[in-house]
């Protein structure tokens, strides 16, 4: 997982804790099985009603994959383009075609393929805008599965307070329980607010943001493609490409 990630939810967690050193000394009186069972039982079971089960699996996969978390070289694709509108100015846009195996980014890859299979710029132009907004489309898929799910931990954690209450009033007769039952019937809407808060928020936030830099990448790569596709001086590409940057 991004370092980010793991230093935030970290100090979150430490926040937490430190807290409750600071006031009693310990910090079971946060440790509370029933709750964690209704809360995170109760988030992960109405999110299966909304989602397949594939689909939260391949969310969480996607938020927690180190290998997903690895950023595009940006700079080096826009360089590896330029380089191509280069050797297309200088000896032609079917040259190409025994460069693109040895291209590393997929989506460059196919993009190049498809602007030597066809002569129709706009037609070339309309492919590479819909593949961008499908792959848009699929990928929101998964901050929309922990936004979900920071929406439900907050209501569970009330659920969970409310059934602790009720198990305390049915013993108001025995007073000396009292402050103890109530205090632990308010922690499970701690760890609903907390887990919302602390992991599945932030975690959607944080698939949006890797999201919209992979977007922005594949916007650059079609704008370089069309470039090459209708043979514009190298140095045309290059401004356009980098405008994206600034």
């Amino acid at each position: 997982m991004d370092l980010s990630v793991l230093l935030g939810i970290s100090i979150g967690f430490l926040a937490i804790i430190g807290t409750l050193l600071f006031e009693s000394n310990s910090i079971s009186v946060i440790i509370q099985p029933t709750a964690a069972l209704i809360v995170f039982g109760g988030t992960f079971g109405a999110a299966l009603v909304n989602f397949s089960f594939l689909t939260i699996k391949t969310a969480f996969k996607e938020a927690f994959n180190p290998v997903l978390d690895s950023k595009e070289n940006t700079t080096m694709v826009i360089h590896q383009i330029i380089e191509l509108a280069n050797i297309a100015r200088q000896e032609g846009t079917l040259i190409i075609e025994s460069l693109i195996s040895t291209i590393e980014d997929s989506f460059l890859r196919k993009s190049l393929q498809l602007s030597l299979d066809t002569n129709n710029g706009e037609i070339l132009k309309e492919i590479l805008i819909s593949e961008i907004e499908f792959e848009e489309e699929k990928a929101l898929v998964s901050p929309h599965v922990f936004e979900v799910l920071g929406g439900y931990a907050p209501t569970f954690g009330i659920i969970g307070a409310v059934l602790g209450l009720i198990h305390v009033m049915s013993n108001i007769t025995n007073p000396a329980q009292l402050g103890y039952g109530i205090s632990t019937a308010f922690v499970a809407t701690i760890y609903g607010v907390g887990a919302a808060n602390m992991i599945f928020l932030p975690i959607a936030g944080k698939l949006k943001m890797r999201l919209r830099e992979k977007i922005i990448l594949r916007k650059i790569i079609a704008e370089g493609v069309l470039s090459i596709h209708k043979c514009e001086n190298p140095i045309i590409t290059k401004e356009k490409l980098f405008a994206y940057l600034r």
